[in-house]
């Protein structure tokens, strides 16, 4: 079908205008910030009538799948509720009428979702539930698999849905394996497909439904791709580089041609087209600074990128060819969205039927689905419906170089209505630390600062993601020393630029940023007014032997990788092992049942402060983990930090002393 689009297109879609008049700066009621998203992770079914999504009660803990009419998102036709802290990881639609989940738990609301390796499906109507694959012994394939145990993933399903998808399995019999299977989704038969010696690959398939390539971290913390050959063997890829980080996307429909994304020498990101063998490559966008990505910009099946953004900065898109009618498709309704991005998330298998998602720094996100045919445009759920975006907060990206030279990226998020000069701020080191980063979308904790008067400053530290392999393998082994002089340098740019007051600066972070929050201050003594921790890990030797990661040897890899095995360097950069250099007001927040920065951090970090004599206010929760989910106790951590804040760079800090 042949669309034209021009400025008929413009008039001819169905949407509401996006501009909005301004909205006096009230304070926002502090349960708004504490409450959690309905319902997220959309998925169309292909036939364009149904969207499965994960679903959130409002108690924090309980997770399930909901399915909705598209013609009706006021009601699931079917609601399925799971255990406390399990939500399906990821869904996708094997037919019109069955959909395969992959089941996945959660530790806490800064916790990552983890994959169980339990592999369900169901009918759209709630009936035929089958367990296809894991290691319980139920479901249809209990009389002839019993035994057969392991942990399963979804891989995908063919360009055509015929009721089968990809899951590639570990066995645990063979638990040094990869083995990827074409399976029924109904009947749970399987053809084996591939079988590698490393555990934990990822495949990438090919039109035919060969797989064509595999790609993964091995049990060494090393990155490994393989390449399938026209006899079936598979081979290590290599690169010119340690740090190119090679990944393959997707196949060129019917041809030997690829899609591929470098860190060319670690640094920034290159997405090309070329030939499976790397010859011929055409660039296709290249960013020096950035992680560049096509996701969010593919046609329908068969798949082919129209658009790629970088991964650093105001999202912006640079279009394969502009003039094809999926590039003035999503041109129009950018201009409909105003401030906004759009991205595409899912078609229908005849593509007549989009969903795309419309978000920005301001507005956590609206899923809508429009015809391409008709080009009318309906409303299926917002992200977080009780967000007013005129009331939030800006959000911007900004460079800065590092005091060895490193150019840097931040994000600022000004509070609305004040002056952008000498105001107090609050330093929030994300989490992670390694391969996550922050960006210029909605951010809760941003917004709930923001919105009590404060700037916020995010620091895109070295080892944060986004910038290409080189510079997140940077932070390895300087957690407590490069990393957090990275952080005080965004600290004494935001004040060499006037916006913040140098004499009303706190940091606050969860997580690794939880760590930061008490080891910026030993770095930089003085810098800082106050800290708070949330989740924290602050003893480095410990994390060696409590908690999730240390659990497996990919996890024991990758901290040998990360903070080493040093006992003195260990001690160094562990601030549980330096409270007494801490002589600031300080704010420890931790749930009992945290399972990846495990409770003992908390004792350990507040024996140390007793035992230098050292003050300290603490709000800790039973039943909660890593980062807090029950509404009540968001809400009284929230109400807590700004009552902490205040008392130390806010308004009841004036004409008093922060010393402790």
């Amino acid at each position: 079908m042949t669309i034209r689009l021009a400025r008929p297109l413009l008039a001819a879609l169905c949407l509401a205008a996006c501009a909005a008049p301004a909205v006096a700066d009230d304070l926002i009621p502090t349960a708004d910030f504490a409450r959690r998203a309905p319902l997220t992770d959309p998925a169309l079914s292909p036939d364009g009538q149904y969207v499965s999504v994960a679903y959130h009660d409002p108690d924090g803990k309980t997770n399930g799948l909901a399915i909705y009419r598209v013609s009706d998102m006021s009601n699931p036709m079917t609601l399925i509720r799971m255990p406390p802290y399990e939500m399906p990881a990821e869904m996708i639609w094997a037919s019109a009428t069955r959909l395969v989940v992959a089941r996945g738990k959660v530790d806490g609301s800064i916790g990552r979702v983890s994959l169980t390796g339990e592999i369900m499906a169901i009918d759209v109507n709630g009936k035929n539930p089958d367990y296809l694959f894991g290691y319980e012994n139920v479901g249809k394939r209990s009389g002839t698999r019993a035994t057969d145990r392991g942990w399963g993933f979804i891989e995908g399903t063919p360009p055509q849905t015929n009721g089968h998808f990809y899951m590639r399995a570990t066995l645990w019999t063979s638990e040094d394996r990869s083995t990827l299977y074409d399976m029924d989704a109904t009947t749970s038969t399987r053809k084996q497909l591939a079988d590698i010696g490393i555990p934990g690959l990822r495949f990438m398939m090919a039109s035919d439904g060969t797989p064509r390539f595999a790609t993964g971290i091995d049990q060494d913390y090393k990155h490994v791709v393989l390449h399938r050959d026209a006899n079936g063997a598979w081979s290590p890829v290599k690169t010119d580089h340690d740090h190119e980080w090679y990944e393959p996307v997707a196949q060129v429909a019917d041809s030997k041609r690829m899609y591929a994304t470098y860190s060319p020498g670690g640094k920034g990101g290159l997405f090309v087209e070329q030939d499976e063998d790397g010859g011929n490559a055409r660039v296709i966008r290249r960013d020096e600074f950035s992680e560049v990505t096509p996701n969010g910009f593919w046609t329908p099946a068969p798949l082919r990128p129209f658009g790629t953004w970088s991964e650093t900065g105001i999202p912006s898109v640079t279009y394969v060819n502009p003039q094809e009618p999926i590039a003035k498709l999503h041109m129009a309704l950018a201009q409909k969205f105003p401030g906004e991005f759009v991205r595409f998330i899912d078609y229908n298998e005849d593509g007549s039927q989009l969903m795309f998602k419309v978000s920005s720094d301001r507005d956590p996100g609206r899923v809508m689905l429009i015809s391409t045919k008709t080009y009318k445009v309906s409303s299926l759920f917002n992200t977080l419906p009780w967000v007013d975006p005129a009331k939030m907060a800006e959000r911007r990206p900004v460079r800065f170089k590092a005091s060895d030279g490193m150019e840097l990226e931040a994000i600022l998020t000004f509070p609305k209505g004040k002056p952008e000069k000498d105001l107090p701020m609050v330093l929030v080191p994300h989490g992670g630390p390694h391969g996550i980063s922050d960006d210029w979308f909605y951010d809760t904790d941003a917004q709930f600062l923001a919105n009590r008067g404060y700037l916020v400053l995010q620091v895109n530290y070295r080892g944060s993601g986004g910038r290409g392999e080189a510079f997140e393998s940077a932070g390895y082994r300087h957690w407590g020393s490069r990393v957090q002089d990275d952080l005080a340098d965004g600290v004494k740019w935001a004040i060499s630029q006037g916006f913040a007051d140098a004499s009303r600066v706190c940091v606050f972070g969860a997580s690794f940023g939880g760590y930061s929050a008490l080891m910026a201050p030993i770095r930089d003594p003085g810098m800082f007014k106050c800290a708070v921790g949330y989740a924290g890990v602050y003893d480095l030797a410990l994390m060696r032997d409590k908690g999730d990661i240390k659990s497996s040897k990919l996890g024991r890899s990758y901290l040998d990788e990360a903070i080493g095995n040093d006992p003195a360097e260990l001690a160094q950069f562990s601030p549980a092992k330096r409270a007494g250099e801490l002589n600031l007001p300080i704010l420890l927040v931790h749930g009992e049942d945290d399972q990846r920065s495990p409770f003992a951090h908390f004792k350990a970090m507040t024996a140390a402060l007793d035992a230098a004599h050292k003050p300290y206010e603490t709000l800790v929760k039973s039943d909660e983990r890593h980062g807090f989910v029950k509404p009540a106790n968001v809400e009284e951590f929230y109400n807590k930090l700004a009552a902490f804040l205040d008392r130390n760079i806010g308004e009841g800090a004036k004409g008093k002393s922060a010393a402790p």
